[in-house]
C-alpha cells in the first residue's frame, strides 16, 4: 500500500465515522488553497486529503482498503484495488479447490462504474447566497434492452467457460522455488463471468449505452473555490452489471468587484469623504442582501476596520461577519481658496496637536538628534 491514509488524516485505525468527519474539516479549515494562494505544497496535502476522506469515509471502501493495508500482497495482479474487487490468499485457495470439486466458490464480482467529475462556474453571489443550477454532461448507461448484461433480452447469455463463473482465473507467476500464483481478470468474459450468446441490439452487446444527462444541482449557500458535490449513480455505468459510478461536481468561484471573502467572513473597502471622516456620520454598506447604515465617528483615520457581525456568508456550517476597512477620500485640484482654507485649518491643527503627533516628533528627534519640524 503506497499511501496510508489514516496517517494523512491523523487519525487511529479504529476511529469511528464521526471523528474521522471532525477530523476531516478541520484539516479543511488549515489547508483549503483559498487560505494559501499559489502555494502548490499545501494543494498538493489538500488533494491528500480529499483522496483519504473519500475512502474513509466510505464504509465499504475503507473495509477494502483495511484489507489491503493488513494484506499488501494479496491483491497483487488482482481487480483494481481497493476501490474495486481484490482477490486475497483465500480466494485463491478456493479457486485452486474449485478444479478438484468441478465448481467455483466465488461469482464475479460486480465492480462500479467510473465517477464523472465536472468543473462548474459559480458567481461570486450564487456561491456566497446558494442556489439552483442545472447542468448537462455526456456519460453511459446502463442499457434497458439487456438491464446491463449486454445479451438479447437480458437472457441470451450463459456461464463463461474458461473462468466457470468467477470473472477471474489463476495464472502462474515467476519459476521454480519463486513460482507463484496470482488471480487476473479473465480475458475470454473481461470478469462477468458471462457469455453472451446474442448479443443485445441496442448496445451491440456493450451494457450500456451513451446518454446525455441532465441534473438540477441544489447548491448550499458558502460554496467555495475547491468545494465540490458528490452524487451518487450518476457516473459511468459499470461495464458488468454494477453500481454506477458517481457524478463529482467541482466549483470555481468568480471573484466580484466589491467583495472579497476568506472562509464566512466578507471584507470590503470603503470610500468615504474627507468630510464624513472628520466630523463623522452614517454611511451606508452594500452586504450581500441590502445596504447596512454605519456610523462613522468624527475623528476616524484612513485604514480603520469595522466589523458588521453576522453580514458575512449565512451557511448550515457558519455565520461569517463583514469586515470594512475604510479608506479616506482626500480632496484633489483645489482653488486658491480652498487650499487657503485649508492651510488655516491646518494651521488651528498644529495649536492643537495630538498626543500621537508630539510623540512622533519627539521619536524623529531622538533619531536625528535634531527637530526636522521646528521651524515649521
Amino acid at each position: 500500500m503506497a499511501k496510508n491514509y489514516y496517517e494523512t488524516l491523523g487519525v487511529d485505525k479504529k476511529a469511528t465515522q464521526d471523528e474521522i468527519k471532525a477530523q476531516y474539516r478541520k484539516l479543511v479549515k488549515k489547508y483549503h488553497p483559498d487560505l494559501h494562494p499559489n502555494d502548490e505544497s499545501v494543494a498538493a496535502k489538500f488533494k491528500e486529503i480529499n483522496e483519504a476522506n473519500e475512502v474513509l469515509s466510505d464504509p465499504q471502501k475503507r473495509a477494502a482498503y483495511d484489507y489491503e493495508l493488513e494484506n499488501p500482497y494479496a491483491s497483487a495482479g488482482g481487480a483494481g484495488g481497493f476501490s474495486g474487487g481484490f482477490g486475497g490468499f483465500g480466494d485463491i485457495f478456493g479457486d485452486i479447490f474449485s478444479q478438484f470439486t468441478g465448481g467455483s466458490t466465488r461469482t464475479a464480482q460486480k465492480r462500479q462504474g467510473a465517477d464523472v467529475t465536472l468543473e462548474v462556474t459559480l458567481s461570486f453571489m450564487d456561491a456566497a447566497k446558494g442556489c439552483k443550477k442545472e447542468i448537462s454532461y455526456k456519460r453511459t448507461e446502463s442499457c434497458p434492452s439487456c438491464r446491463g448484461t449486454g445479451a438479447k433480452n437480458g437472457t441470451k447469455y450463459t456461464t463463461c467457460d474458461n473462468c466457470k463463473g468467477s470473472g477471474q482465473i489463476q495464472q502462474a507467476v515467476g519459476a521454480g522455488f519463486f513460482k507463484s500464483i496470482r488471480v487476473v481478470t479473465c480475458p475470454h468474459c473481461g470478469g462477468s463471468g458471462k457469455k453472451i450468446i446474442e448479443k443485445c441490439t441496442d448496445c451491440g452487446g456493450k451494457g450500456y449505452k451513451s446518454a446525455t444527462t441532465k441534473v438540477v444541482l441544489d447548491i448550499p449557500a458558502g460554496a467555495d473555490n475547491g468545494s465540490y458535490i458528490k452524487k451518487r449513480g450518476l457516473g459511468q455505468a459499470s461495464v458488468n452489471g454494477g453500481e454506477p459510478g458517481n457524478l463529482i461536481v467541482v466549483f470555481k468561484v468568480l471573484t466580484h468587484k466589491i467583495f472579497r471573502r476568506k472562509n464566512f467572513d466578507l471584507f470590503i473597502d470603503l470610500p468615504i469623504s474627507f468630510k464624513t471622516a472628520a466630523l463623522g456620520g452614517k454611511i451606508l454598506v452594500p452586504t450581500l442582501d441590502d445596504p447596512y447604515s454605519l456610523d462613522i465617528p468624527e475623528g476616524t483615520q484612513s485604514g480603520k476596520q469595522f466589523v458588521i457581525r453576522g453580514r458575512g456568508i449565512r451557511s448550515t456550517y457558519d455565520i461569517g461577519n463583514l469586515y470594512v476597512n475604510v479608506t479616506v477620500e482626500v480632496p484633489t485640484r483645489l482653488s486658491k481658496s480652498q487650499k487657503a482654507l485649508i492651510s488655516e485649518l491646518d494651521h488651528d491643527f498644529e495649536l492643537k496637536q495630538t498626543s500621537k503627533m508630539q510623540e512622533f516628533k519627539v521619536n524623529v528627534q531622538s533619531l536625528y538628534g535634531v527637530n526636522p519640524y521646528s521651524d515649521k
